[in-house]
């Protein structure tokens, strides 16, 4: 595999390039480190695109609605680890993340797109409906570029995954505050949740940005 870097500078300038070669749907997918503002890129890129039609045809999408549900949880062999930790690659659907981008592909009827409800900790089903003018899909999560765990076959069924190339301590800063935020956790306890899990996912991820096509700078 050849593994020179190549550095994307106008996102927007290459989802031109894609959309001006006339295919029914294009998907780009957008992988990265945890923190590293892969929905916020994703959902930027649609909305600038989106503003300059006479039409939206830019939809930005996440990973996040594939996770494994608490009951599918509780039906692993070792549910205490698999709650523990929870957003590994393992503890996700990757073969119904990749069939659903397969339904983008090749359906012309509407999708529906699963999402998390973060306040229930559980996905919840077609939250999110893809309608048949949707010629870009901007799909993000940390596996998109993973080669193991079922997630191989995410990269293929992307026409491009770009990886947005934060750096490490920025986005574990911002992972830290988040958890803070969103679980009233002290630093402290932010960061040893980091150390015992999303940590090792990130580093899964940052050894995946060999596989992508492009990589940004975060």
């Amino acid at each position: 595999m050849d593994t020179t870097v190549r550095v994307l500078a106008d996102p927007l300038a290459r989802l031109h390039e894609w959309l001006a070669g006339g295919a029914p749907r294009t998907i780009i997918g957008i992988a990265g480190l945890p923190g590293a503002g892969k929905s916020t890129l994703a959902a930027q890129l649609a909305h600038q695109l989106n503003a300059a039609a006479t039409a939206p045809y830019a939809l930005a999408l996440g990973m996040d609605g594939f996770h494994l549900s608490r009951a599918q949880l509780r039906q692993l062999p070792d549910p205490a680890l698999a709650f523990a930790r929870r957003g590994a690659p393992w503890t996700f659907d990757a073969d119904g993340f990749v069939a659903r981008l397969g339904r983008l592909r090749h359906h012309t009827a509407a999708v529906g797109w699963p999402t998390f409800a973060h306040d229930v900790g559980d996905p919840v089903a077609d939250a999110v409906t893809v309608t048949p003018d949707i010629r870009l899909v901007l799909v993000e999560g940390l596996y998109l570029l993973h080669d193991r765990d079922g997630w191989q076959a995410a990269q293929p069924a992307c026409d491009e995954v770009w990886y947005l190339d934060t750096p490490w301590d920025v986005a574990i800063e911002r992972l830290t505050l988040r958890h803070m935020r969103a679980w009233n956790f002290s630093r402290a306890q932010a960061e040893a949740r980091i150390a015992e899990s999303d940590g090792l996912n990130a580093a899964l991820v940052r050894d995946s940005a060999v596989r992508a096509a492009w990589r940004i700078a975060g």
